[in-house]
Parts: structure tokens; sequence; C-alpha cells
């Protein structure tokens, strides 16, 4: 892995396709990857096999020795962490930073039920607790 990657690296659409596998079985062998993706896509392994080591390359991913010759994946960040950054990169792309705009749209497109509704409202209000409590 190189040592001179900044410590948030952006994954593309592929990469974090990958990561979501290894957050949910990690550390994961590129057969395993495979299979997992070959369930809904035709992707053969060499290809899985390549993008896991751009994404060592890219520090996105670290490895360890597994049985005989293969390797053990393991994602090098956790989940919350990309998903923060992919959601910043989001909004200063496509919203201009603009949170409002963001949140309105997601809400406007999404299919929220009304548990879901319910579920937002009260994080809207912990929030606003917190911000009132910190002043």
């Amino acid at each position: 892995m190189s040592k001179n990657k900044p410590p948030h690296i952006k994954p593309s659409e592929a990469e974090v396709e990958i990561l979501q596998i290894l957050w949910d079985e990690q550390p994961c062998s590129v057969r395993r990857v495979h299979e997992i993706i070959g369930a809904s896509k035709d992707v053969g392994y060499t290809t899985i096999l390549k993008q896991l080591q751009r994404m060592q390359d890219k520090g996105l991913v670290t490895r360890e020795p597994g049985d005989g010759k293969s390797f053990l994946y393991t994602a090098a960040q956790p989940e919350d962490l990309t998903q923060s950054n992919l959601l910043g990169r989001l909004m200063k792309t496509a919203f201009r930073g603009d949170v409002n705009e963001l949140v309105m749209h997601a809400l406007g497109d999404a299919k929220a039920s009304g548990e879901d509704l319910e579920a937002i409202k009260d994080f809207i209000a912990q929030i606003e607790a917190n911000s009132k409590g910190a002043k």
C-alpha cells in the first residue's frame, strides 16, 4: 500500500460495490467477492482481482495471506467514514454545498414510508436539541 495516499480516498461506484461486500464479510477472498458480484452480473474473476489490486494501490483495501496462494482483502476504512466522504463529494459537486437542496432532493425522489419519515423527524429533533444544548 502506498504511504503517500491521502486518508480519505473516494471510491468509484464499482469500488463501492466491492467495499460493501468486504464490510459485510471481511476478510474476503477474490473468489468470494467474485461469487457475490457474479450472482447479479457477468464479470470475470480476473476483473475482480485487478479491481482489488487497484483498490489496494489506492489505499482502499488491505490484504493478507490466506490459504495457499490466495489473499484475503479487508476494507481500509470503516463504512460510515466512506459514506460520509461520498456524501460530502456529492453535496459539493451536485448540490454546490447546499445541504437543504440535497435533503429536499433526496426526500422528494425517495419513496419514504411513514416509519422512515418518523425516524427522520426524530433525527431532526435530536439535532435541534443538541444544537440548543451547545449554545
